[in-house]
């Protein structure tokens, strides 16, 4: 544990408490928790000290992530909604920018980040968002799926196109202006309570103060940029999810008899667990890699994210698999920290990047350093 974030740590564990079991069933986080933690600066906790973050390193906001995720991967899903918005806004928004918006994000205001659309995921162009412009500003038009955190969204960064050609624009939209529409997603497989919704944007007038560095971002810069911050998060997290089915199944496999005996005395029990504490330990190094990357500013860093993230994910996937397995009819039901763990996890397999967009990114990073010219 790192001696900078120990404090955060017991706070984060004070705050939650056995309280994501609830949070799960009724498909809700507190509001006032939420806002609570981005006015201590939680929320986005690598975001500068100078902004009313707390200057984490991406290795110490990581470890603070993978808290998160092992006590509530719904609320680390808002961590990572914010963190994305705020890494974004401090690498591409102006001075004023950033000042004004971070202060927000550690004031207490939230936020959730609008990149999937209903034929766009990760082809970016399909992308059909579009910024156009207006008078003195602008206004913009299309729609966003899958937005995490908008229920909760005092405003949403839109990633939209911008200009002729590959342009683009981060956008910052209040979610009462008029034109948008914010519906939620209903009956979310996992990561219920994350605030999942889909934004409608209709006609919205959008001044030039609210795009980020003015625009005409190339699209792929933008959205790989953002990209790489949740990918870290969300690879964190899942070393989260891991940890907490590890400790829940040790405890139950310990004190639970089968045939005379503890559960725990049967060796196809304990190959579960010992595939588990493997799983941990091979995500978190991974994790670490990736973090050590981020914070040396390696070249590598997209490749890291991306690796650290695709094999996270498959582990917790595993993990919470084997959880459930080992917990038997204990932990199927509804809110039981292995069946949060198995809902949770497969969606991580999904989102920022699914399992096989992983594999194909890390494909073109081996051609690129080690294939040399392609024919």
């Amino acid at each position: 544990m790192f001696e900078k974030i120990a404090d955060e740590v017991a706070l984060l564990g004070e705050l939650v408490g056995d309280r994501a079991a609830g949070w799960d069933v009724e498909g809700e986080l507190p509001a006032g928790l939420l806002r609570d933690l981005g006015s201590r600066g939680l929320l986005c906790a690598q975001a500068p000290e100078a902004f009313g973050g707390r200057g984490l390193s991406s290795a110490e906001n990581g470890e603070f992530t993978a808290e998160a995720g092992k006590l509530c991967s719904s609320l680390r899903s808002i961590m990572t909604s914010q963190g994305i918005v705020a890494w974004t806004v401090q690498r591409f928004g102006g001075k004023a920018q950033r000042r004004e918006l971070l202060g927000r994000l550690t004031g207490g205001e939230l936020t959730a980040v609008g990149f999937s659309e209903p034929g766009a995921g990760s082809d970016l162009a399909a992308m059909r968002t579009r910024l156009k412009p207006e008078g003195d500003g602008f206004v913009l038009d299309g729609e966003k799926k899958w937005v995490t955190g908008a229920r909760y969204a005092d405003f949403v960064l839109v990633v939209a196109r911008h200009g002729d050609g590959d342009g683009a624009a981060a956008v910052v939209v209040p979610a009462a202006a008029p034109g948008v529409r914010i519906e939620p997603v209903p009956h979310p497989m996992g990561c219920r309570a994350a605030g999942h919704a889909n934004v409608f944007l209709d006609n919205v007038a959008i001044p030039a103060s609210a795009v980020l560095g003015g625009g005409e971002q190339p699209l792929s810069l933008l959205f790989t940029t953002a990209l790489s911050y949740g990918r870290m998060s969300i690879a964190w997290g899942c070393v989260g999810i891991i940890r907490a089915c590890l400790d829940s199944a040790a405890r139950h496999v310990a004190h639970r008899r089968q045939g005379g005996v503890a559960l725990a005395e049967h060796q196809l029990v304990r190959e579960h667990l010992a595939e588990m504490y493997v799983a941990e330990q091979l995500s978190l190094r991974a994790c670490e890699h990736a973090s050590q990357g981020w914070d040396s500013f390696s070249p590598d860093l997209g490749a890291l994210t991306v690796l650290a993230k695709h094999a996270s994910a498959g582990y917790a996937a595993r993990a919470a698999a084997a959880a459930v397995q080992l917990h038997g009819s204990t932990g199927a039901g509804d809110g039981h920290v292995a069946a949060r763990a198995f809902r949770d996890a497969k969606l991580m397999e999904l989102i920022e990047g699914s399992n096989e967009i992983c594999k194909l990114i890390l494909a073109d990073h081996v051609l690129r350093n080690r294939g040399g010219e392609l024919p």
